[in-house]
């Protein structure tokens, strides 16, 4: 490499250095902790658990500490690239054991994806945690339900669900249950989909034609404005991203904040982000909008 190479690249060095962001030294949300416990340190820890008959695959992080602990399951999106593992990193170092796994079908867990089980695979999650809470130093009055696009879907339907699940969180939360109104308004939107199903080779048993079928047959049970009934008594967060192409914040998010607002039994949090569908470059902002609201659900 030469002389100007060198130069050149000590000169970009230097400018992403003084670009990264500094650590928030006052929360220690992007800083390691001074101290860990010797005999209950921080950990991740290998799990499987059983959902209708197959093994999902996944893992929990462990925050330090011999007290139980708060959880969140954490759920990954449709078909799961983007998994949010830096909120799940800094969650932990909040005081929170994080879950997270993958659905029947998807990513080499066992079973037939399908929308359907994703939401029942939630509850069995929920049920693994309490079932293993003396092993892994969980609360299980304390479960939360975090999730992101399709992940916020199931978040907000495993909690409406689940009477012991107080919090619930859906980040860019997809509305399903609205997907089946705009297949049939436009017909392109619907060949779309179908496509970009047909090429989900890591979902086992699911494609385009049956993705379709499954939204349109429970286009009412989908619809995440229904699910207000099952969300009362419970914080709800929601946050949709001002450049998001995927989940529009004006045709579901902002709608979506507007009705559970108008349910008083619902302690509704919505939030605007700068951002795309993955928050792309707002994770910061991302992550601590999340675990500022979590911390009130302690």
């Amino acid at each position: 490499m030469n002389q100007f190479c060198l130069l050149a690249l000590s000169a970009l060095m230097i400018a992403a250095c003084a670009s990264a962001p500094a650590p928030d030294a006052a929360s220690g949300r992007f800083s390691d902790p001074a101290t860990i416990d010797a005999d209950f340190p921080p950990g991740i820890a290998e799990v499987s658990f059983d959902s209708h008959g197959d093994r999902l695959n996944g893992h929990i992080y462990l925050a330090g500490g011999a007290d139980p602990h708060p959880t969140v399951i954490l759920l990954h999106g449709f078909p799961g690239n983007e998994k949010n593992l830096d909120l799940a990193q800094a969650l932990r170092r909040d005081g929170f054991n994080v879950l997270f796994f993958h659905y029947r079908g998807a990513w080499g867990s066992e079973g037939v994806y399908s929308f359907t089980h994703v939401i029942e695979d939630v509850g069995a999650a929920a049920e693994f945690l309490r079932a293993k809470a003396a092993d892994y130093r969980v609360d299980p009055a304390r479960l939360i339900t975090i999730g992101h696009s399709m992940g916020g879907f199931a978040a907000l339907q495993g909690a409406a669900r689940d009477p012991a699940i107080a919090c619930t969180a859906g980040i860019a939360p997809a509305n399903l249950g609205g997907r089946a109104f705009a297949f049939d308004a436009n017909p392109e939107f619907e060949a779309g989909f179908r496509a970009y199903s047909d090429s989900l080779q890591m979902l086992a048993g699911y494609d385009g034609e049956t993705g379709v079928a499954e939204i349109r047959n429970n286009a009412e049970a989908f619809e995440l404005q229904n699910l207000t009934p099952g969300l009362a008594g419970k914080k709800v967060l929601i946050v949709g991203g001002d450049k998001d192409a995927s989940v529009s914040l004006e045709d579901v998010v902002k709608p979506l904040i507007a009705a559970y607002e108008a349910a008083p039994e619902i302690e509704t949090t919505g939030v605007v982000l700068s951002g795309d569908h993955s928050f792309s470059w707002s994770r910061e902002a991302l992550i601590d909008t999340v675990a500022d609201w979590a911390a009130g659900c302690r």
